[in-house]
């Protein structure tokens, strides 16, 4: 299995998931034609996506799943009451999710199922869920878009062998920033996003001995920095014992590397 982040961030996510034949879209959060440039970015024409599943319902990461399903004839995956939403019901096949159960993701060829877990997280599009994505015993867990660190969602996402975790802001950039104080306190609240410090709790919870990757995910372009957020991760891996895993920062506007789960 391998992964690929194509964008990550307040103005789209979309990360591609590749196990066996499978070629499965988790999130597609950009325009169908900024999807087809990463696609194509990544060695994967659009027309190759077999698969999507959808975090939740907010535009930067639901925005063109229904399209991208209706133009190539593909299922779609998430929660049922997500199958309402504009951009998601014109998927010519929706799936619904069963929180914390194993569904399984087929692809074209022999070797190319991946069981997918939903875990329901704390976020105010709700429902909103992160994906443990596992196949042939490997793990790969996208966690973003949480508003505070919770061990039951951290022991239900065990076992990562490559993580995608949301570093979202520096809380004091955030509250000395530009944005109005409603969002702010949106950000900032049990439903937002997690900050520099509550992602490195969060990480400290799934730091596991499988865990060798580690991607930094949904920085804001405002409210945080790339070195702040690689600070704190890294001194939440010192303390688990774990200063050996590989860090990246996850961007907006490319395409991240093809990591091997």
């Amino acid at each position: 299995m391998h992964l690929q982040v194509l964008s990550s961030g307040s103005r789209g996510n979309a990360t591609l998931v590749r196990a066996g034949e499978l070629r499965l879209l988790v999130d597609a959060g950009l325009t169908l034609r900024e999807l087809d440039r990463r696609l194509e970015a990544a060695r994967v024409p659009a027309r190759g996506i077999h698969h999507v599943a959808v975090t939740h319902g907010h535009l930067d990461h639901a925005r063109s799943g229904g399209a991208l399903a209706k133009r190539f004839g593909i299922p779609l995956t998430c929660s049922e009451k997500l199958m309402r939403n504009a951009s998601i019901r014109r998927a010519p096949e929706l799936r619904s999710i069963t929180f914390g159960r194993p569904h399984a993701i087929e692809g074209p060829g022999a070797g190319s199922t991946l069981q997918a877990t939903p875990v329901q997280i704390p976020h105010d599009a709700d429902p909103t869920v992160a994906w443990r994505l596992e196949h042939e015993e490997r793990v790969a867990v996208i966690l973003t878009d949480m508003g505070r660190p919770s061990a039951r969602v951290a022991r239900a996402l065990a076992g990562a062998h490559v993580l995608v975790l949301e570093f979202n802001h520096d809380p004091d950039m955030l509250a000395g920033g530009p944005y109005p104080h409603r969002l702010k306190r949106r950000i900032a609240g049990d439903g937002g996003h997690l900050s520099n410090a509550q992602a490195a709790e969060m990480l400290g919870l799934l730091a596991g001995p499988e865990l060798h990757t580690l991607v930094l995910a949904h920085l804001s372009e405002t409210n945080n920095r790339p070195e702040l957020a690689l600070a704190a991760a890294r001194a939440a891996l010192e303390a688990a014992g774990r200063p050996d895993v590989v860090v990246h920062v996850a961007e907006q506007d490319a395409v991240g590397p093809n990591l091997e789960v």
